[in-house]
């Protein structure tokens, strides 16, 4: 490792064999969104970790849905100054783990969710361990099972939290270079239903309803919603319909994906996307889903970013950059709360959700000390 690396580790007692070890655990121990068990287990490795490495233990909180997963919280002990939010929830399907183990060579750990946001978790809670008492105290972690798929179960508790901690620093994967991510989009995905009425496809094609002649006609002008000079993308992404080659298609279904930035794009795409009018005689159209995730505008993490870029100059890591991102996270939430939030404070890698998924391993110690480094700064 660099003098750097080694210093950080030195001075503030990160051991990196042990945290990849933990790190090879919870990787290891899968835990995709919609699968309970496995999060389940997750969940209890995840509360072991916690207070193996910081001495305190960690609170297993049900989620109130029997179809997701429990959340994990930690808390310091006193009242909370900054909240560290992540998820241990990941995209990747049981069994993944089996064809793409978690494997450690030549500065690079690979494995499923090990980027987002596997490795992050380990950081925090080894930026956790090197606090000092009072700090710790100050301090509350909380990791959900459901952010991948919405947040539906766990949108109340951590925006709660966050009002109490007011402050949050948000543990998704950095951006290009280590880059922290001072603004979001609001993301959303529209799922719209047609419906129609099936006949014989050879023999009286005449007495159905096409649906999927009427998914046709809709998506060019889904699709022409969006205005990207404003920043808004609508993206038509899955399409489905009929159910065999001689049947007039009775239902067809397609999923639009929707990014924002602009003040008052997310109501104009909801309304359009509500005011559909069928062009087929006869279809029905029902829109599910719309826009769950508001903006985060960069003013929600201009005071923190400035702290971390002064962290980080003290802790010898040069210039910190922050840079506005597409995609959403629960720092969108917070954000939309008026709590003063940063994100992308996770891991340094790449490829998330895909099968090239990295941590370049040597930037762990720097990224725990930074976040040990944020902390000591807000709750000290």
């Amino acid at each position: 490792m660099s003098g750097v690396d080694r210093a950080i580790v030195d001075d503030l007692g990160f051991h990196l064999d042990a945290m990849i070890a933990d790190l090879k655990e919870l990787v290891t121990q899968e835990s995709p969104s919609r699968s309970v068990p496995e999060l389940s287990l997750c969940a209890a490795t995840l509360a072991a970790t916690f207070e193996r490495v910081t001495g305190k233990p960690a609170e297993i909180v049900d989620s109130g849905d029997p179809a997701r997963g429990p959340h994990v919280h930690w808390r310091g002990g006193s009242e909370p100054k900054v909240l560290i939010l992540g998820h241990y929830d990941t995209v990747f399907p049981k069994g993944t783990i089996d064809v793409r183990p978690f494997r450690f060579d030549n500065g690079v750990a690979t494995g499923p969710g090990v980027f987002d946001m596997k490795a992050a978790i380990i950081q925090a809670v080894y930026a956790i361990s090197v606090l000092d008492e009072t700090v710790k105290s100050g301090v509350e972690v909380l990791f959900t099972s459901d952010e991948e798929i919405g947040s539906a179960s766990s949108k109340a508790l951590l925006i709660e939290r966050a009002h109490a901690a007011g402050n949050v620093l948000v543990l998704e994967p950095s951006a290009d270079g280590g880059a922290l991510k001072t603004a979001r989009k609001g993301t959303g995905t529209f799922e719209i239903v047609f419906e129609g009425r099936a006949s014989h496809a050879g023999l009286e094609p005449e007495k159905g309803i096409n649906a999927l002649i009427e998914m046709a006609a809709q998506i060019p002008l889904i699709a022409a919603l969006a205005k990207p000079e404003l920043g808004t993308t609508v993206t038509p992404t899955v399409a489905s319909a009929g159910t065999a080659d001689n049947v007039v298609p009775a239902q067809a279904r397609l999923f639009v994906d929707v990014r924002v930035e602009a003040a008052g794009e997310k109501e104009r795409i909801e309304n359009a996307i509500a005011k559909l009018t069928p062009t087929v005689e006869g279809c029905v159209i029902e829109v599910l889903g719309g826009i769950g995730r508001p903006p985060m505008p960069a003013s929600a993490s201009e005071s923190l970013l400035a702290l971390a870029q002064r962290c980080g100059e003290d802790l010898g890591l040069g210039r910190i950059e922050g840079v506005a991102v597409g995609g959403g996270s629960d720092g969108n939430f917070t954000a939309a709360a008026g709590i003063p939030t940063l994100d992308g404070l996770g891991a340094v890698g790449g490829s998330a959700h895909g099968e090239a998924e990295h941590v370049l391993v040597e930037e762990m110690p720097k990224r725990a000390a930074l976040l040990a480094a944020l902390m000591q700064a807000l709750a000290g």
